[in-house]
């Protein structure tokens, strides 16, 4: 018996709680493992000279997802704004990038 439980709190409401907990978490680990990915990718661009953003690309994405988000029956608005999030904080992550590489290739000039 959870606290909640015995509390009072109604057990369907705490075991629907309890999913939404590991959904969470699920959506936590996804996201790390995609930070992951576009972390490669942003390393990658960087070494090839390409440009942090790709709109082309995102505006692929955005088109992919939202039918995505219509077929789970998903709002298409949120799912594109949250995609819109997601990808303006890879966009940093590879500036980022992008600015270090410059950096190094700076110092390794220099020596």
């Amino acid at each position: 018996m959870t606290i909640l439980s015995a509390q009072g709190v109604d057990p369907e409401l705490v075991r629907l709680r309890d999913s939404i907990d590991n959904f969470d978490a699920a959506l936590i680990h996804l996201l790390a493992e995609r930070f992951r990915c576009t972390q490669r990718v942003g390393e990658l661009k960087a070494r090839k000279g390409m440009p942090a953003s790709d709109p082309d690309r995102e505006a692929r994405q955005v088109t992919r997802l939202r039918k995505l988000a219509v077929d789970a029956k998903l709002d298409p608005d949120f799912a594109e704004k949250f995609l819109a999030f997601v990808v303006k904080e890879v966009i940093r992550h590879h500036q980022t990038i992008a600015m270090n590489a410059d950096l190094n290739n700076d110092t390794e000039r220099k020596d």
